[in-house]
C-alpha cells in the first residue's frame, strides 16, 4: 500500500473534473441529447399502451377461481389488492423503451401519464397475456437498440474517438445488446429466487425479512459499481461483453471507494434534478423545458462516466505496471 503514496505515482482522476468535462462536452456538442428528447416527447405527447383491460380480465378470472374454491379467500383478497393497485398506476407500457443498464435516459418514464397540452392521449389497450409478453419483449429489444446507439454516440463524442465508420458502431451496438440480454438472464436467474426467498422470510417473521433486506442492500452496494461500468469497456476500449464485465469488476476491486463515490454523485445529481424536472404538470408546456433540462443533465453525466472510466482505467494500468515493476526489481535484488 506504500506504493500508492509514492511521489512517482500521480493521483487518481478527479471526480469533479470528470463531471465538469462531461458537462462541457455536452454543451459543446448539444446534438447528443437528441435521443433522450425524442423518447420523452414520444412518451409525453404520443399514444399510450395500457394494460387496464388485461388486469380487469385477470381480476374476473381470479374471482371465478375463488368462487369455485380453487383459490383461498385470503389469497384472492391479496391478489385483488395488488391488481387494483396496478390499475391505479396507469402504466404506459411504452416506458419499457427505457432499458437498464444500457438505455436512453427518460424523464417521462418516471411520470404517471396524464393530460397533455395538446389533448387527451390516444390510449391503446392490451387485452391478452400473449399480447402483453409480445409487446414487452419487442419494446425492450427496441430500447436496447436505441440505448446502444445513444451510448455509442455519447462515447464517441466524449472521448473524441477516431472510429467513425459503420463497422465500429455495428460492433459496439451488437456487443451492448448481447450484454443487455446477459444482464436480463442474470436478473431473472438470481433475482426471482431471491425475491421468493425474501417473500418466505416476510411470511415467517418480519424481523428476519429486515435482516435479509439489510444483507441484500449491502450486497447491492458491492455490485452497483461493476454493474454501472459493465458496458463502458465496450464503448471505451472496444472490448467484447465478457471482457468489459471483467474490466468493470477489476476497476471496482482496485478503486471501489472512489468509483462508488462517483456513482453516488451521478445518482444524487440525476435524481436531485429529477425532483425539479417533475415539478410541472404533464398538461403544461413547461414540461418541455423539463425534458430539455433532463436530457442535458443525464447526457452530461453519461459523458462524464465515459471520461472517468477512461482516465481511471489508464491510471490503474499505470499503477499496476509500476507495482509489478517494483516487485520484479525487488525479486532480482
Amino acid at each position: 500500500m506504500n506504493l500508492l503514496h509514492n511521489e512517482e505515482i500521480s493521483p487518481p482522476p478527479g471526480i469533479i473534473s470528470s463531471i465538469k468535462a462531461g458537462f462541457d462536452i455536452t454543451a459543446n456538442q448539444i446534438g447528443i441529447i437528441f435521443f433522450p428528447i425524442l423518447l420523452d416527447v414520444f412518451l409525453w405527447l404520443g399514444p399510450q399502451l395500457r394494460i387496464e383491460k388485461l388486469l380487469r380480465s385477470l381480476l374476473v378470472q381470479f374471482a371465478s377461481l375463488a368462487n369455485e374454491d380453487f383459490i383461498p379467500a385470503a389469497e384472492f383478497q391479496r391478489i385483488q389488492e395488488s391488481l387494483n393497485e396496478l390499475l391505479t398506476l396507469k402504466i404506459n407500457l411504452y416506458s419499457l423503451l427505457r432499458t437498464f443498464p444500457i438505455g436512453v435516459s427518460s424523464l417521462m418514464g418516471l411520470s404517471i401519464p396524464g393530460k397533455t397540452p395538446l389533448a387527451e392521449s390516444n390510449i391503446l389497450q392490451i387485452e391478452t397475456a400473449f399480447s402483453f409478453f409480445l409487446w414487452a419483449g419487442a419494446l425492450t429489444f427496441v430500447g436496447w437498440i436505441l440505448g446502444s446507439f445513444y451510448f455509442a454516440w455519447v462515447a464517441k463524442v466524449s472521448l473524441q474517438k477516431d472510429e467513425n465508420d459503420l463497422r465500429w458502431f455495428g460492433k459496439v451496438i451488437l456487443q451492448a445488446i448481447f450484454l443487455s440480454i446477459l444482464w436480463m438472464i442474470i436478473l431473472i436467474t438470481f433475482g426471482v429466487p431471491l425475491l421468493l426467498v425474501f417473500s418466505i422470510f416476510t411470511q415467517i417473521n418480519a424481523g428476519l425479512a429486515q435482516v435479509a433486506l439489510i444483507f441484500s442492500a449491502l450486497f447491492a452496494m458491492w455490485i452497483i459499481v461493476p454493474i454501472f461500468f459493465s458496458a463502458h469497456g465496450i464503448f471505451v476500449k472496444n472490448e467484447n461483453l465478457f471482457r468489459s464485465m471483467v474490466s468493470s469488476f477489476n476497476l471496482s476491486r482496485f478503486t471501489l471507494p472512489t468509483s462508488s463515490f462517483f456513482v453516488i454523485c451521478v445518482a444524487v445529481l440525476s435524481q436531485g434534478f429529477n425532483i425539479l424536472w417533475l415539478t410541472p404538470s404533464t398538461s403544461s408546456w413547461m414540461m418541455g423545458v423539463s425534458i430539455l433540462g433532463h436530457a442535458f443533465i443525464t447526457t452530461s453525466l453519461l459523458a462524464a462516466s465515459f471520461i472517468y472510466y477512461r482516465d481511471m482505467s489508464a491510471w490503474l494500468e499505470m499503477l499496476l505496471e509500476k507495482i509489478n515493476s517494483k516487485k520484479a526489481t525487488s525479486a532480482q535484488a
